[in-house]
């Protein structure tokens, strides 16, 4: 994979595929690139529709550099790796999409600088973005111990399992989850312009009230994902029919 240093230091790697219009794609949390978009076949149904992938493996996850301290992630860090990597490819304003932590740094890169995000797709995250993560200290602590059988929170140790099968750096992922939690406020979702699509799973349990995210931002459409949880929405058909049908409406003006 390419990799370019961030501005602090940390190797970032990404992944691309395509010719066209760039798309940038943010994965969820303990995922990777990979994962999150090459092995559902996301990037094959956006390739056909005529995007060029830009999928970065997150500081702390994939192939990029894995800081075990909490000062080197935070919400704004994260987004500030998208935007530097736009940068090292020379690109302005693109497509972001991103899934659950994914979803929320592509937000907060869409309310920290707008004029790199030409249209918004949070996918797996409702209100959560403005309450925040009641779970995060429970996955940083399953993250951190010993073995399975000390880990008693059920949502924490799903969390603990992905990464596992993810080959997750867990000490990095622990990090992570402790610092890049920041919600953004209803003003600063108000104060988004660009065409914004949410999609979440119905029986996502995970993400929060997506109406009542998609209530928050002016205009904002939101696709329910039926018979989908957290993890079973990602690659799910209607999901990316529902994307695909926001980019074709985008692309014809």
């Amino acid at each position: 994979m390419p990799a370019f240093d961030a501005s602090d230091g940390v190797r970032i790697a990404w992944r691309e595929e395509g010719e066209g219009r760039p798309i940038l794609l943010v994965h969820g949390f303990a995922s990777n690139a990979r994962v999150n978009w090459f092995s559902t076949s996301w990037t094959s149904a956006l390739t056909e529709a005529g995007y060029r992938i830009i999928a970065p493996d997150l500081r702390g996850h994939g192939d990029s550099g894995k800081p075990h301290d909490t000062a080197s992630y935070g919400i704004e860090r994260l987004a500030r790796d998208q935007g530097e990597l736009l940068d090292h490819l020379g690109l302005g304003a693109v497509v972001t999409m991103g899934y659950s932590l994914g979803g929320r740094i592509a937000a907060h890169l869409a309310v920290m600088a707008p004029e790199r995000v030409s249209a918004l797709i949070i996918g797996g995250l409702g209100d959560q973005l403005i309450k925040g993560f009641p779970k995060a200290g429970a996955v940083a602590d399953a993250l951190r111990a010993e073995s399975d059988a000390d880990v008693t929170d059920p949502v924490a140790q799903g969390f603990r399992t992905f990464a596992g099968q993810t080959g997750g750096d867990l000490l990095a992922l622990a990090a992570c989850m402790e610092a890049g939690r920041a919600n953004l406020t209803g003003e600063d979702l108000n104060g988004l312009s660009m065409p914004v699509l949410i999609a979440v799973g119905e029986e996502d349990e995970v993400a929060g009230d997506p109406q009542k995210l998609a209530a928050a931002i002016p205009g904002a459409e939101l696709a329910l994902i039926p018979r989908r949880d957290h993890m079973r929405a990602v690659g799910d058909k209607v999901h990316k029919k529902a994307v695909l049908e926001f980019l074709g409406r985008l692309a014809r003006g």
